[in-house]
């Protein structure tokens, strides 16, 4: 189809309001955040109803019109921006309404437009918690993160965002609309269809809306940032506090010296959030929900515990709102603070918690062997497994941190599959992990995985070059 054309009868279909193919305007469609990916698109819309969406996806399958679905743009492999150039971007950013707020059953339904932090707040409204939090919760929509389950710091408590997914209304490739939106928390009528197209990056279904699981809020948290020897230590204390605390804990940590002391270097922070009478190489951010019943000071008898088997060498106890907002701001920041302070090598992995450990010893000691001096930062979500592994330049460096990073991912992989780990935790396959999906995934898993694509995606205009090709 000529270009004009195409571009006459999206027009038609969403407005001109809603019709974007002036290079200014396309940017925000096209460029993601670490600026891996850099193809254009034929041009973007932005529907504002499912029904406008289904127009879309109608004409684009007629026609054999790729098709990128897109939330808010944050994600960081690629799979919400284009991988040819000749795709149509399609945004879900004007879908924003909320359907309804249900304080009785715990349910929230919301269009995919909606971000997190307006979902949390939505419930809040309701005197309920949405628990789903993340550094680009301002930004990130309810249709993105269902799309690529995203994670998060409270996993451990509540789930990623497949768990805290009740049902999803969807489009599918040929236009056809998946009435899926439940409030049940029983239904074994057969296949559980939410689950094929959350997490499945928008190549099976653009989700349009959503109804999610709320909770009880808590009547207050405690909060405290530890000092330990080790990221066995960690293991040591993350059973125990589990143990004692049960579902009140709902967020651990595991947290390097390194980007703190980038932190205050490159002045994220405005003062120093750590115990520092003695200083340790790990930390462990860790966080209780106290609910109606509970006694306070549940966390400070923990830590007396824990100091007790010398387990911990300080610790740092939240006194104040502005401590623990002080606390978040530092974890969040360990992903700012590398861009300022060098060129680095990125990874979303996870094991089993207890091979935590395992892992860092083995993956540290092979990258100093391939470039000495190299700046391990391992940190994340210990309580899940759930480990953001990355590395920063030597200090000094002066060469191309890319033309080292092949190797280094090999030999992360590589011990990785030792520890039956996976290589993508809570960030997705996207374009920048399709092909290493395909080497590593088992062979018939991965054909189970064509076949579904297949099956609801014949013409494969769905975000095409992601995850799987048919």
């Amino acid at each position: 189809m000529a270009q004009l054309q195409l571009f006459a009868k999206l027009k038609e279909i969403v407005g001109d309001a809603n019709f974007h193919d002036v290079p200014d305007q396309m940017a925000r469609f096209l460029e993601e955040p670490r600026g891996l990916y850099t193809k254009g698109a034929q041009c973007a819309v932005t529907p504002t109803s499912v029904e406008m969406v289904q127009k879309v996806m109608q004409f684009a399958y007629q026609n054999e019109i790729s098709v990128v679905p897109q939330g808010g743009n944050t994600g960081l492999v690629g799979g919400q921006v284009p991988a040819t150039g000749n795709e149509i971007v399609l945004s879900l950013v004007k879908m924003k309404q909320v359907r309804d707020v249900d304080p009785s059953t715990n349910v929230l339904t919301l269009e995919a437009g909606v971000t997190v932090l307006d979902a949390q707040k939505h419930a809040e409204e309701a005197n309920r918690l949405f628990p789903l939090s993340l550094g680009s919760e301002g930004t990130c929509q309810i249709g993105g993160i269902l799309s690529t389950n995203a994670g998060g710091t409270a996993v451990l408590a509540y789930g990623n965002s497949r768990d805290l997914c009740m049902g999803v209304e969807a489009v599918l490739a040929d236009g056809r609309i998946y009435n899926g939106l439940s409030k049940l928390r029983k239904d074994n009528t057969g296949y559980d269809l939410k689950d094929l197209l959350v997490g499945a990056e928008g190549t099976l279904g653009i989700i349009t809306a959503a109804s999610l699981k709320m909770f009880p809020r808590p009547r207050t948290f405690e909060t405290a940032l530890l000092n330990i020897a080790s990221p066995q230590v960690g293991v040591d204390i993350f059973e125990l506090v589990r143990e004692r605390a049960g579902n009140r804990l709902t967020s651990f940590e595991l947290l390097p010296t390194i980007g703190m002391d980038l932190q205050l270097k490159h002045n994220l922070i405005n003062r120093d959030p750590r115990a520092t009478e003695t200083p340790t190489g790990w930390h462990i951010l860790l966080e209780l929900s106290l609910f109606e019943g509970d006694h306070d000071g549940a966390l400070l008898a923990i830590l007396e515990d824990l100091f007790e088997r010398e387990w911990v060498a300080d610790a740092s106890l939240c006194n104040s709102v502005a401590d623990r907002q002080l606390m978040w701001l530092m974890r969040e920041n360990y992903a700012e603070c590398q861009k300022r302070e060098a060129q680095a090598i990125k990874h979303d992995i996870s094991v089993a918690i207890r091979d935590i450990p395992t892992l860092i010893e083995q993956v540290d000691a092979v990258a100093e062997e391939i470039l000495p001096g190299i700046r391990s930062i391992a940190f994340g979500h210990m309580g899940d497994g759930n480990i953001h592994y990355d590395f920063l330049a030597p200090i000094g460096f002066e060469g191309d941190l890319r033309e080292i990073a092949p190797a280094i991912h090999d030999a992360t992989y590589e011990i990785l599959a030792k520890l039956n780990g996976s290589i993508s935790a809570e960030h997705g396959i996207g374009q920048l992990k399709r092909d290493l999906l395909a080497q590593k995934k088992d062979p018939t898993a991965l054909d189970m995985m064509k076949s579904i694509k297949l099956a609801l995606d014949p013409k494969n205009i769905l975000n095409p070059g992601k995850i799987v090709s048919p």
